[in-house]
């Protein structure tokens, strides 16, 4: 009986280093597979490439760490672009203005997720400039001028400005001589600076920062209409992402902290002081203006 039960132990052995032997072949199988998940990030091209590069990469480096997955940052040519990639599933996070979060949720059939928003975002405004000799004090002596927006998609740049200037019985096309789209805030600034047009509308944190960093000289050209306040900017994701992706990749932008200088920097090259939660609701302002604005069909 001893010699019977003593074989049948090898039997045994082999069974269990096959069990064990099948399930290391799994995880090994698995293990390619989740590092080599990359997450894809774009951004609207609200200002040049250069700069969304600088100020998207110490993000995209805190995500790789705090999500644990490869991030990848590519930046798009143009607003339009931008809610392409993300409704047809090319990128995974973007960074959207308002009135292109919209776009994308019309353009998929509500598949897109806002996950959150800079503080700064639920009171956000946008700024009229023009050089201070012009003669031009209010919204009413824009008439019969050359004045420029930003991208056509912009909501800092173009579609609130437009929402409340004809809210002030001013209607672009009619009123102004010219109307142009310079594409990017930045752009938008050199076109007042330089004389191309009498005046324009941006993005007030641009503006802000432009001053701030003395890259305009306030003296030959100023702000002198500041619109209401209204929400503006989110990071939003496809609804098909895995809901723990999307968990962790929100978790890893709510718990920056300008306490810490990694927060604190990411947060300054992001013109934020914190994120916060948001949700669809606070983006259907917006597509109300778009509708009225007409420029949503």
């Amino acid at each position: 009986m001893n010699r019977t039960s003593n074989q049948s132990h090898p039997g045994i052995a082999t069974l269990l280093r096959n069990l064990v032997t099948a399930a290391g072949f799994a995880i090994l199988a698995s293990a390619p597979a989740l590092a080599q998940q990359t997450l894809k990030v774009t951004t609207i091209p609200e200002e040049a490439a250069t700069e969304q590069i600088r100020k998207f990469g110490p993000l995209t480096r805190y995500l790789e760490r705090t999500v644990g997955v490869k991030v990848e940052f590519t930046p798009v040519n143009d607003y339009p672009a931008a809610v392409e990639a993300l409704v047809n599933k090319q990128v995974d996070l973007v960074w959207f203005g308002g009135f292109t979060h919209v776009q994308a949720q019309l353009r998929s059939g509500g598949k897109i997720v806002p996950i959150a928003q800079r503080e700064e975002d639920t009171q956000f405004r946008s700024v009229f400039i023009t050089q201070t000799d012009s003669g031009i004090k209010t919204l009413a002596d824009l008439k019969g001028k050359q004045v420029s927006f930003g991208s056509q998609s912009s909501t800092s740049g173009h579609l609130m400005p437009r929402s409340f200037l004809l809210q002030a019985n001013i209607d672009p096309d009619k009123d102004f001589k010219r109307v142009a789209y310079s594409g990017a805030h930045d752009a938008t600034i050199a076109s007042v600076v330089g004389g191309r047009v009498d005046a324009a509308a941006l993005d007030i944190t641009v503006w802000r920062k432009f001053v701030e960093e003395k890259k305009v000289d306030t003296t030959k050209v100023n702000v002198f209409f500041t619109t209401p306040p209204y929400f503006n900017y989110n990071w939003s994701v496809h609804a098909d992402m895995p809901a723990a992706l999307r968990e962790r990749i929100t978790k890893a932008l709510l718990d920056l902290s300008m306490a810490t200088p990694e927060g604190k920097e990411i947060l300054t090259l992001n013109r934020a002081t914190k994120y916060i939660a948001t949700k669809p609701e606070n983006y259907k302002d917006l597509e109300s203006a778009g509708r009225s604005a007409g420029l949503i069909k």
